[in-house]
């Protein structure tokens, strides 16, 4: 039997997304126009969507997404079907919409094992442009964007608990037994704030995470701040950054798998040197790995992340990204992502820097952004401008 959460837990959840997360916690206004997209397992769930949206006074354009729809597409693709970009249709849905919420509810999250890796990568760079139009409406202060999470049995059997434990974790993570969550979503960004500011007033020059797994140094750059609840991602305790790529120097091993491009790639390391990849291992599903970072500029670093345990509800590995970068659990979390950094990670107006700045910045490029997460105990060590060393996270904690 199908499990669906009780409609009020729904409506919730969606009061969440529509009047906090979008619009950087101010929520969506009147005439705006939202994008959802919500798998057909979560149907419950767009339907408390559409009823918030409506409530604001707010517009929705629908896309419902049929399930486990994508591997017969890749089975019968030719080179030219990979290479379709519709820009007239997908240009006119950027322009028209003001927020987007994406909804993550995976039936088959493994659906895409055995399809060759590189037509995955083409129909990714194919869309490029889609993403690029998207991430520039943002930088102008005209879009903003969520993603959450639906619970399926599949899922919550990939992460080795009953369905129902598994939305146990998205109550708890999303404060959805509260009475009113967006009131404690709004205590948890302030606590963020705070932290962004104490970071940002540091002056850091580089980072220097070490553990038993990892000895890794990552270069801040010059023209960046620390950035974290944006309302981007429901559930989101991360505080992240987008460092200067070339800036990366080290050994990393992650212990969390990763689900990535209808793939399960476990045991993921990764060498730096001079800013890129230049080792890469996995034990599950290498060649995926190994096919991802071959794409233009994903071999070099987009994001770093740090969780504070003491901020997170979430104990329990989820097999999907978006809550495990923000597990809290004894040591928190760090994770990088590979591919594309975040523009807004500039402290001016991003909308005004040219290509040619960015890369002069190191800011990556690339039509990938995967991040990869561990949640070994390490200690994070900051190197200040005056040449001081200051710890900043140890134990899964914040220390400033």
């Amino acid at each position: 039997m199908v499990y669906h959460p009780p409609q009020k837990i729904l409506e919730r959840y969606a009061e969440v997304l529509v009047k906090f997360a979008l619009n950087s916690g101010e929520g969506v206004k009147k005439g705006e126009v939202v994008l959802v997209q919500v798998p057909e397992r979560a149907k419950p769930m767009l339907k408390a969507l559409r009823k918030a949206i409506l409530e604001t006074g707010a517009h929705p354009i629908i896309q419902f997404l049929p399930d486990d729809f994508s591997r017969e597409f890749y089975e019968l693709a030719q080179n030219h079907h990979l290479e379709f970009f519709p820009d007239k249709y997908l240009k006119g849905l950027v322009d028209q919409i003001d927020h987007s919420i994406h909804i993550i509810a995976e039936t088959n999250p493994k659906e895409l094992e055995g399809i060759d890796p590189k037509k995955i990568m083409t129909r990714d760079k194919a869309y490029k442009k889609y993403k690029d139009w998207k991430v520039e409406k943002e930088n102008q202060g005209k879009f903003t964007w969520t993603i959450a999470l639906y619970g399926t049995e599949q899922t919550a059997k990939e992460a080795g608990i009953s369905v129902e434990e598994y939305w146990e974790q998205i109550i708890n993570a999303c404060f959805l037994d509260h009475e009113n969550p967006v009131n404690k979503w709004k205590d948890i960004f302030t606590e963020i704030e705070r932290l962004k500011e104490k970071l940002n007033s540091m002056k850091i020059l580089n980072l220097h995470v070490n553990g038993e797994n990892v000895d890794l140094r990552v270069g801040i750059g010059e023209k960046r701040k620390w950035m974290g609840g944006s309302g981007r991602n429901i559930p989101s305790f991360e505080l992240f950054i987008s460092p200067d790529w070339r800036k990366t120097e080290g050994k990393i091993k992650f212990n969390q798998p990763l689900y990535r491009y209808g793939n399960l790639i476990k045991d993921i390391e990764l060498e730096f040197k001079d800013g890129k990849v230049v080792s890469s291992k996995a034990s599950q599903n290498e060649h995926v790995l190994k096919e991802m970072i071959a794409s233009e500029n994903a071999d070099k670093i987009g994001e770093f992340s740090l969780t504070d345990s003491r901020m997170s509800r979430i104990t329990k590995f989820m097999a999907e990204t978006l809550f495990d970068e923000n597990v809290g659990g004894e040591h928190g979390n760090t994770h990088i992502a590979l591919g594309s950094a975040y523009k807004d990670s500039y402290p001016g107006d991003p909308a005004k820097v040219t290509k040619e700045e960015w890369e002069k910045l190191g800011y990556n490029d690339s039509v990938v952004h995967t991040d990869i997460i561990s949640t070994e105990k390490r200690t994070v060590t900051a190197t200040l401008e005056d040449g001081s060393q200051v710890i900043i996270y140890k134990d899964g904690k914040f220390t400033i």
